[in-house]
């Protein structure tokens, strides 16, 4: 039986990306890779969860995704906090024009453009 092991994010540099996700999810690299790297799997510190891997990519990340990340967050103020830390990070907002009323979710993109949601989990 299949499993997603690792979801690859096309990035056009990999320091400033490995820095913001490592940052940002408090995983670390999987080995030690040379500073010229073109691709980085980054893992969870405490060795449990998905891993992300970074591939250095010269197209840019489309507008609509096809293939996005949801980041879990607790509730409302603990979304509104990771939210506000993730922009610290280097994170922007989206305006995204597809939000209804009732969304649980806040569309950022990384410092390369990846678009990516962080989720209220606890939304009923």
């Amino acid at each position: 039986m299949l499993s997603i092991g690792t979801t690859v994010m096309n990035v056009a540099d990999i320091q400033r990306a490995s820095v913001f996700w490592r940052a940002a999810l408090g995983y670390v690299p999987r080995r030690e890779y040379p500073p010229d790297s073109d691709f980085v799997i980054l893992v969870p510190a405490n060795g449990a969860g998905a891993h992300l891997a970074l591939n250095e990519g010269d197209t840019p990340p489309p507008e609509i995704p096809h293939v996005h990340l949801d980041l879990y967050a607790g509730d409302a103020d603990d979304q509104a906090a990771e939210v506000a830390r993730l922009i610290g990070l280097g994170a922007t907002r989206v305006d995204w024009a597809r939000y209804d009323a009732e969304a649980d979710y806040v569309v950022l993109a990384d410092p390369d453009g990846n678009r990516f949601c962080v989720i209220n989990t606890g939304h009923s």
